[in-house]
Formats: C-alpha cells, structure tokens, sequence
C-alpha cells in the first residue's frame, strides 16, 4: 500500500526551549528514523509547519523553522498550514491523490491538536492511519501531563472506528515501511 509520512509541526517554537514537548530530543530521533525507513522504501516524506501570529510561529520566524536535529532531504515536501487539520486549505490532499497515497504515517507535535485533527481528517478521507505512538508529542497542560495526553489521544485515535479505515498504533522501531 503505497503510503506517505506526515511529520506535523515539528518546530522550533514547540520542540526547544522552555515551551519544548514533552522527550521532544527523542521524539526527533525516532521521527528521523520513520522518516529513513519512507525513504528507504521510496516514500512520500512531508513535513508540515504551523503558522499563526502571536505564537512563535509566524512565518518564516525562528520558531517556525524546522527543528535543531529533525533531518531532511532533498526530494521531501514541505508544507504550510494555518490551522490544526493539515488538511484544511492545503495542497495536502492533492498532493497525496498526485503521488496515488493509499495510507498515511503520522507523527509530530502536538498530539492533542495537530496530530489528533488530522489524523481524523484522514480517516474521514478514506486514508488508514499508522500513528507513530513513540513519534508524536506534546506538554504537560494544567489539566493532563504530557505522558497521558499522549496515551490517551493514541488510544483515542486507534478506536474509532466509525469513518471505516482505521488507525493503527505502532512504535518507530517496530514500524515496517509498507512497499
């Protein structure tokens, strides 16, 4: 099943500094390794950067830019979105329809927002998702430690059931590039 990698937000602004997600040093490691494996495979590597005012990720800020550490390469795309749905007035599903994507890897920053919508986004749009359990992060918030946000959005995200394809949790290591 030909199948891309989506590697959501994984910026400056929400992956260093004070504000860093929660292991944000490993979770880079081991989106670096996913991203190795798509190449490897010939996959669609696309990573996708936030922006808005008044966060730290205006375009084109220190903040916007791709992480210290998260590795590219020529041949990967990149993308801008403005909202939490990758897909929502983007060139992202054309892109995907281009390429002929059956099914999407999805990691990133933040769990309970970037990753969460867009990963449903894509099983609305008829896309099985292989969700990164030990690849897509976020922070601790008043409410929920950073740990159990991402516990509780990877069992979320892998139960439902209701837009047919489904989600399916697997960890960078384990993940075997679907040719």
């Amino acid at each position: 099943m030909k199948t891309a990698l989506l590697i959501i937000d994984v910026q400056r602004t929400l992956c260093e500094g004070e504000n860093a997600s929660f292991e944000s040093d490993k979770t880079i490691e081991r989106i670096n390794l996913v991203a190795s494996k798509a190449r490897a495979a010939k996959g669609l590597v696309v990573f996708i950067q936030h922006e808005s005012r008044g966060e730290g990720l205006e375009h084109g800020s220190e903040g916007w830019q791709l992480a210290r550490g998260l590795l590219t390469q020529t041949g990967d795309v990149f993308l801008r979105k403005t909202a939490t749905d990758a897909f929502h007035r983007t060139e992202l599903q054309a892109l995907l329809q281009e390429q002929g994507i059956e099914q999407l890897a999805i990691c990133g920053m933040h769990s309970e927002f970037c990753v969460d919508t867009t990963a449903r986004r894509a099983l609305a749009l008829g896309y099985p998702v292989l969700l990164v359990s030990d690849a897509h992060s976020t922070n601790d918030k008043p409410h929920l430690g950073a740990v159990q946000i991402i516990a509780h959005h990877t069992a979320t995200l892998t139960n439902i059931s209701s837009f047919g394809p489904r989600a399916r949790a697997v960890s960078a290591d384990a993940l075997v590039w679907p040719r």
